[in-house]
């Protein structure tokens, strides 16, 4: 499966038939909701995570809880206490300060050799799906434009052709992916990240190796701003 074909980060029901993939699917489903009410106050720092009222909440097992948990924690959401269970945290600034220098290095390597080395054929792909976000822009609907958004740079990192460096991005964006999806509530972003998406799109579509990167580091430091005025407004 390429990078491409991953599933989309898009919030699902979580009371589907029990499977190996419905299990990994659940536990996204759960990441993405309690990052969400974690990001926008609903759940405040100090707040416990218990293992068994989350489960009884979503009518899961603790199996897929217990990997959100897991998962956030790697996003510095979430601090797991010893014999205290897991609890609501906020980052550090200098740590997601360090998070964001991370994906903007990882992504803008990505973006580099996806100029010199994406196939003709994922290239159209790419200008498809960004077409598709241009459209999105305009409708307004910051979660349908979230999960898109998420094709775009997957596409980028399959275009990368070195798979090592396409995992330790993807692993990162993960990691980083809550502050991301959050500013795009912001007014006016989709359309602003459509304007910046498109500059890295015309450095791929030139060949252009140092334009490609620097647009799409240029990119992912605006995503940090915009979430830093998305944290103030919460």
């Amino acid at each position: 499966m390429s990078l491409e074909d991953l599933p989309e980060a898009t919030v699902r029901r979580v009371d589907r038939p029990s499977s190996q993939r419905d299990k990994v699917t659940r536990a996204e489903e759960l990441r993405l909701q309690l990052a969400d009410e974690i990001v926008r106050g609903v759940l405040p720092p100090g707040s416990a995570l218990d293992e068994t009222d989350i489960a009884r909440r979503f009518a899961v097992s603790r199996t897929p809880v217990r990997e959100a948990l897991r998962q956030l924690v790697a996003s510095g959401l979430v601090e797991a206490r010893a014999h205290r269970g897991a609890v609501v945290a906020q980052p550090s600034l200098d740590r997601l300060t360090e998070m964001f220098e991370a994906m903007a290095e990882l992504e803008a390597l990505c973006a580099g050799l996806a100029a010199e080395r994406m196939p003709p054929g994922d290239r159209q792909k790419l200008e498809a799906i960004h077409e598709e976000l241009r459209v999105l822009s305009h409708a307004g609907n910051p979660e349908r434009f979230h999960a898109v958004n998420e094709r775009f740079h997957n596409a980028i990192y399959a275009g990368s052709q070195n798979s090592y460096i396409a995992e330790m991005t993807l692993a990162t964006r993960v990691r980083v992916q809550p502050f991301r999806r959050a500013q795009f509530r912001n007014l006016g972003r989709l359309a602003k990240s459509h304007a910046e998406h498109d500059r890295v799109v015309v450095a791929i579509m030139r060949g252009d190796k140092s334009g490609a990167a620097a647009a799409m580091r240029a990119h992912i430091e605006l995503v940090r701003g915009e979430y830093e005025i998305y944290a103030v407004s919460v």
